[in-house]
């Protein structure tokens, strides 16, 4: 399969390394010091006690690829929308585009079965598609859902560090199980992913972003790992409850939510003293992906006029302090 990959930071990295050696080929798009790195030495996977490197071709120029069988988007949910546009020559008729990311999609409430609950214009999610590019240059027609269950690092440009996990489902935005949900789910299995296909992977995106909409945002403010976090009673209450309106927020959406917050936390807890992708950014002093992961819930929330206190605290708390350290951009 002709494959793309759209940004090479550590899940980009890991994804496209994995496919290489499976036999596919793959391109990637990249910038900087990993744009050099992977020309010079392609991308370093450790992995299992083991390094390998995966040759790929690897530009700043879409361009330079023309229309892919499958393009997989590995950005950071904030730079999706100024890179959206230049990405049309990936795109041919038949081109599948799957969105590797963390957090609500920009389609996210494209699908039928919200189309009576919401406008046009409410649609569109301000937070995750501001100008309304993304969706225009990425046609639903031909987009399928992706939720990534692993941790992984980018200890340096070019290399990527497995660390645990590598579970990965596919799904149809509008729900059911198709041919070529199928066929996705068999390339990534084929490489070595436990990969799946979901009846509603809608709900499986909002599940996860249940699961991290509050670690997140709490370890880049506090600087802590998950379970110095845990073991705060007053912080775990806050979480509780934001997850609680998360959840509620979910359910009129079609995304209900049938575990418990402890007991999602309890899970949390299983992984020990890690570092989320939030921490691991602000302590790199790289952007934060704030708009995916929060501000989407506070809007969503808001267009369906439900309050979220909870949620709004820890938006206004881990935006403020973002924009104050130059990674978020200042109110306009």
């Amino acid at each position: 399969m002709k494959i793309t990959v759209v940004g090479l930071g550590a899940v980009g990295g890991l994804l496209a390394a994995r496919l290489a050696l499976a036999g596919h080929q793959v391109s990637a798009l990249a910038r900087g010091r990993t744009l050099q790195a992977v020309r010079e030495r392609g991308v370093g996977l450790r992995m299992g006690g083991q390094v390998q490197h995966a040759a790929l071709q690897a530009s700043d120029d879409p361009a330079a690829f023309g229309p892919q069988d499958l393009m997989l988007i590995a950005l950071k949910g904030q730079a999706l929308p100024g890179l959206a546009g230049t990405l049309a020559p990936l795109i041919g008729p038949h081109t599948l585009i799957v969105p590797a990311m963390n957090g609500v999609p920009w389609w996210f409430l494209q699908t039928p079965a919200l189309q009576a609950r919401f406008t046009a214009a409410q649609r569109q999610l301000d937070s995750v598609d501001p100008s309304g590019d993304t969706g225009r240059v990425l046609p639903l027609s031909q987009v399928l859902g992706c939720v990534v269950h692993l941790t992984c690092s980018q200890p340096e440009p070019g290399v990527v560090q497995h660390g645990f996990g590598d579970r990965l489902i596919f799904g149809e935005p509008a729900g059911g199980v198709s041919e070529r949900v199928n066929r996705v789910a068999s390339v990534f299995a084929e490489a070595g992913f436990k990969a799946e296909a979901s009846h509603d992977i809608r709900r499986e995106i909002w599940f996860k972003l249940w699961g991290n909409m509050t670690m997140n945002p709490v370890s880049a403010l506090t600087g802590a790992t998950a379970d110095r976090i845990l073991d705060d009673p007053l912080v775990r209450g806050f979480m509780l409850r934001a997850m609680a309106e998360a959840a509620a927020v979910g359910a009129q959406i079609g995304c209900p939510i049938e575990q418990s917050g402890e007991e999602r936390l309890a899970v949390a807890r299983q992984l020990g003293a890690f570092k989320t992708s939030m921490l691991q950014d602000s302590e790199a002093n790289r952007a934060l992906e704030i708009d995916a992961i929060v501000t989407a819930v506070h809007e969503i929330g808001a267009r369906l006029g439900m309050a979220t206190p909870n949620i709004d605290t820890v938006l206004g708390l881990v935006r403020l302090m973002a924009r104050t350290r130059g990674l978020y951009p200042a109110s306009v």
